[in-house]
């Protein structure tokens, strides 16, 4: 009997070590072949995007560029009649920019525009000298004005902060 419970350990052995032949041959994929196997759901052009992202992924938010106040004052905007011409800055004004002019303020400094009447800003790039009329602090292009609502109005007291950048 000892004889017979040793063949039978020796017979499951060799099962493990020589699996059974299967009925077909056996590929394994290859390495391209489980690569694209794998990305199929993001390089399918057909696959809808997944855009949420991971669960626990934190919403990146830009950081504000720390600012300098200026004040407040009347602003008004440039447009159509301007569009094309050279400002004080020496580029054509393209009233679809977001630029604006003012009286001391380097040329290329940004400055955040607030118009408290519609809570929204807009961030312009000094390219122009002006406002001309004395009660007026800047001269916005038109789509600067848009941006924060002023053009219904055409002028409205802002609040003027340069960026630091």
């Amino acid at each position: 009997m000892v004889g017979a419970g040793h063949a039978e350990t020796q017979l499951e052995a060799a099962a493990l070590v020589a699996p059974r032949a299967a009925t077909g041959p056996v590929f394994a994929p290859s390495e391209e072949a489980r690569f694209v196997e794998a990305f199929a759901p993001y390089t399918d052009p057909a696959a809808p995007l997944d855009q949420t992202g991971p669960a626990n992924a934190a919403t990146i938010t830009p950081a504000e560029p720390e600012a300098t106040p200026l004040g407040s004052g009347n602003a008004s905007y440039y447009g159509r009649r301007f569009n094309g011409r050279r400002t004080a800055s020496g580029e054509a004004f393209d009233m679809t920019a977001l630029t604006a002019a003012h009286r001391s303020l380097p040329f290329g400094t940004r400055v955040r525009v607030t118009y408290p009447r519609t809570g929204r800003s807009v961030i312009v790039r000094i390219n122009d000298r002006g406002p001309y009329s004395h009660d007026r602090l800047i001269d916005l292009s038109r789509a600067a004005a848009e941006e924060i609502g002023l053009i219904a109005q055409g002028h409205g007291t802002v609040e003027l902060a340069v960026l630091d950048s």
